[in-house]
């Protein structure tokens, strides 16, 4: 498994019940498995007034027209790191990945917050946000090989070695339930599924 980087700040446990993740879904899945897909069927779906954001993941590689990301190079990225701009950050598949701080702001301002995860990740997650609400996109094994291979991104190994990386388990903490949102067919029932249970985090 991949190092992942980890600041002092970033484990620090929330005190408010926004702070404690009370409305953030973290989100999950392998390399492969539509979670930027189901992210952007779901924001074409929302309400112009709908309080549910998908927060954008910086990462050290060009974004793809499918996700929501912000390109940095490694040295822009360990200065955020170094300046404490990340709520959240992580190392995989060599490349850094992290999610702001801002989205502490918009959990504090009653929005439900949706952040394209790592599995490997979900334990420092849980420990920032005890309160999060988990979900695993779960996509069968043909299907992942088959989305891998027509997104052009890997080479014929890399592609092997995500599939391996998919079926290794991964630590989920005690206190963590983690739901099964499944992905074999049409995008859009997954990403309704995924709005169904965001709406159900809104304040009443």
């Amino acid at each position: 498994m991949d190092p992942i980087l980890i600041t002092p700040a970033a484990t620090a446990p929330a005190t408010t019940e926004a702070q404690r993740g009370r409305r953030l879904i973290y989100l999950m899945g392998a390399s492969g498995s539509g979670k930027d897909t189901l992210l952007r069927h779901l924001r074409t779906t929302l309400q112009p007034d709908e309080p549910v954001l998908v927060a954008h993941r910086y990462i050290t590689r060009p974004s793809s027209a499918d996700e929501s990301s912000v390109a940095l190079s490694n040295a822009e990225f360990q200065r955020r790191i170094d300046l404490g701009c990340f709520a959240l950050h992580w190392h995989s598949h060599g490349l850094h990945y992290g999610i702001g701080v801002e989205i502490d702001t918009w959990m504090a301002g009653n929005a439900v917050v949706i952040i394209n995860g790592s599995r490997a990740h979900l334990a420092l997650a849980h420990a920032r946000y005890p309160r999060l609400t988990a979900i695993e996109v779960t996509t069968h094994p043909d299907v992942l090989a088959a989305r891998l291979r027509q997104r052009g991104r890997e080479t014929s190994a890399q592609i092997q070695a995500r599939l391996e990386k998919a079926m290794q388990p991964y630590r989920i903490p005690a206190t963590c339930c983690v739901n099964s949102l499944p992905n074999n067919t049409a995008p859009e029932d997954a990403a309704g599924e995924l709005l169904k249970i965001a709406r159900g985090l809104l304040p009443a």
